[in-house]
């Protein structure tokens, strides 16, 4: 039986890694990207997604309950089940001072990149709770798309990605309750996208439930290797 798995993310350098990784595993995989709606907004360089027509695009309206659940029920009809889900984390920028933030990019960011998530776990989890069976992996990169010193701070992107981390602390302190496997992947690495991936997914491969609940960080030392922690 092979694996169903449905990638959920923005559009970054990390998904895509994410992406190329699991289309060396499976024929056929759902992806549900979120749309850059900020006007002016940077994200990391994405690079070009390698899944080609392994890749199953589905619609996702992260702000929307109700996609949620949608998208969960595409997911599982197109690939029969869901049986690992990923999602992955990496805000845009929004270089703007804060007296110059338009209402409409912080209700977008907090509809597209904090309520997304959770609306999305909540269906993931009663999935995979119903199926007494299943991986849900919650990945995120606190490199960032970094910017000169001239630049005018970020302030959306980071105040998502913490709001993330968070999230992801307690969805992994619940897991240890539940039937199915929970864990929460970071990296502080830029540029190391690619073996933070080969990483997960290789985590995910081994569906090791002495990992449930467990937060691994991923980094690089000197010439030892990368270097995994909880």
């Amino acid at each position: 039986m092979t694996r169903g798995i449905l990638i959920a993310g923005n559009e970054s350098s990390l998904t895509a890694a994410i992406e190329a990784e699991v289309a060396k595993r499976v024929e056929r995989f759902a992806l549900a990207l979120i749309a850059n709606r900020l006007p002016g907004s940077a994200g990391p360089a994405t690079g070009s997604f390698p899944g080609g027509e392994s890749r199953i695009p589905l619609v996702w309206n992260p702000g929307s309950p109700v996609s949620a659940r949608t998208l969960i029920i595409a997911a599982e009809n197109r690939l029969e089940h869901i049986d690992e889900a990923i999602v992955v984390c990496a805000p845009p920028s929004v270089r703007r001072a804060a007296a110059e933030l338009a209402p409409e990019d912080i209700e977008i960011m907090v509809n597209d990149h904090i309520k997304g998530w959770f609306y999305l776990v909540k269906e993931l989890s009663a999935v995979f709770r119903t199926r007494r069976a299943g991986s849900l992996a919650l990945v995120f990169s606190g490199a960032g798309p970094g910017g000169s010193r001239d630049d005018t701070a970020d302030i959306l992107g980071p105040a998502a990605l913490a709001a993330f981390r968070a999230f992801t602390q307690s969805v992994l302190a619940a897991a240890v309750h539940e039937p199915y496997l929970t864990m929460g992947f970071s990296s502080s690495e830029a540029g190391a996208e690619a073996a933070f991936a080969a990483f997960v997914i290789k985590q995910l491969d081994g569906g090791d439930r002495r990992n449930n609940g467990k937060q691994r960080r991923f980094g690089r030392l000197n010439l030892l290797g990368p270097l995994f922690s909880r």
